[in-house]
């Protein structure tokens, strides 16, 4: 039984309220430090975690940790350092005719919950910004990153030590589904808990969990390559979509074509065959694909890499090198597309026509809608929130990136001076 453990976070979570926001940034500093200073300790146990997963898993590339990317850990760590507080904001002030004063203002949850998978770097985030917004966290990541995790863990730990804060600001529970069931069933210690991962895993957090949930992380992300898209910035935009990270939630999933443009399909997938990626394209833009553009001297989409799309092609989160194209005749068809298959992740359409780009962004329902960008900004570190602990595609509370302000509550402060309120 975890009950312990929940009871030592919750208390600790109570302490986190009277420490001054510049310890605070002094401990992520110190954390940050840390990282560095322990990088061969930090990848030594990665290796471990590395040695039980086949390279072709599309999770092996979450999983790994390299020195660079250990300084990237750290840097978002110092910019969250330097973010303003997200605690004691007077969100709404007013006085009522009788005099009351009424504010409200932001404060912390308490103890944040996360669930997530292969992805030890989550580990680091989800520290930072529940220190940050004044929240201590349990965590539970999956056994494939066991070793990172606790390595990470101990190393936290002993920042918090050394700055005399409660170690148990930070636990990370046993990597069994048993601890899971335990931690989703922690009312009255854990007042929030935020899945990260794919889509079967939130899922099963938010049909198994009596702690209330905010669902993050699986994104089947689209862009719209319109009939007055730009070539140039279309293939660029889609190549550093799908390529840049294939295994993260803001990757690209599917390319959606007007039918006016299936010409210029080739030229517009040509960047990803250096990447090898794989395209299952339905009839039209497999004719197109498989033709080329001799006239521009644009190749055929090699043979290998081209396959027919089916049903299952499509609202498919692909995790790898694969992306599928879908043809439309109009806007209304590809938002309706996006309708039928998104999950309310990030969506872009490549357009010069403003009117166009206009009427995507009001009709797409997602938390990220993009003009002439691609999906791979939908990030907290991007978008100047210093991280975040993941992508919220939900409507309740927090939508996007969950970074300081979307991890903290409010509670309303009245000031009177005798009133009573009338029979």
């Amino acid at each position: 039984m975890l009950t312990e453990t929940f009871s030592k976070v919750r208390t600790a979570s109570r302490h986190l309220t009277s420490i001054h926001d510049s310890e605070i940034n002094n401990i992520l500093n110190d954390v940050a430090r840390a990282i560095i200073d322990n990088t061969p300790a930090l990848l030594a146990a990665n290796e471990l975690d590395l040695a039980r997963m086949d390279k072709a898993n599309p999770m092996y590339d979450r999983l790994q940790l390299t020195a660079s990317r250990l300084q990237g850990i750290a840097s978002d760590m110092r910019s969250v350092s330097l973010l303003p507080s997200p605690l004691g904001r007077v969100l709404k002030h007013q006085v009522l005719p009788n005099g009351l004063d009424l504010k409200r203002v932001s404060v912390p949850f308490g103890v944040i919950g996360v669930v997530y998978e292969a992805r030890p770097n989550v580990t680091f985030d989800v520290f930072a910004l529940c220190l940050k917004a004044g929240s201590a966290c349990v965590l539970k990541g999956g056994k494939d990153a066991d070793d990172s995790n606790r390595k990470a863990v101990a190393l936290i730990k002993d920042i918090l030590r050394r700055h005399g804060v409660d170690e148990h600001t930070v636990e990370l529970l046993p990597a069994t589904h048993e601890a899971t069931a335990e931690m989703l069933h922690a009312n009255g210690y854990i007042d929030l808990v935020i899945p990260r991962g794919s889509s079967r895993l939130i899922q099963f957090v938010r049909q198994n969990a009596s702690v209330p949930v905010i669902e993050t992380g699986a994104g089947v992300c689209h862009a719209y390559f319109d009939k007055d898209g730009d070539l140039d910035k279309g293939a660029r935009i889609i190549n550093n979509a799908k390529t840049r990270r294939v295994s993260v939630c803001n990757a690209l999933d599917c390319t959606i074509i007007h039918t006016d443009r299936l010409g210029d399909l080739p030229a517009l997938c040509m960047p990803l065959v250096e990447s090898r990626v794989t395209i299952y394209a339905d009839g039209p833009a497999f004719k197109a694909l498989s033709q080329g553009q001799p006239e521009k001297g644009v190749a055929p989409y090699p043979a290998d890499l081209l396959r027919h799309a089916t049903e299952e092609s499509f609202g498919t989160e692909f995790q790898s090198y694969t992306m599928a194209v879908k043809t439309v005749t109009s806007l209304d068809e590809a938002i309706q597309h996006i309708f039928e298959h998104g999950s309310g992740h990030s969506e872009c359409i490549i357009t010069e026509n403003e009117q166009t780009a206009d009427e995507f962004t009001r009709q797409v329902d997602a938390a990220c809608v993009y003009t002439n960008a691609p999906t791979s900004f939908t990030d907290g570190a991007q978008f100047g929130l210093g991280a975040e602990i993941g992508i919220s595609t939900q409507k309740l509370h927090a939508r996007g990136p969950m970074a300081l302000e979307e991890i903290c509550s409010y509670k309303w402060i009245i000031k009177g001076n005798g009133q009573t309120r009338p029979k």
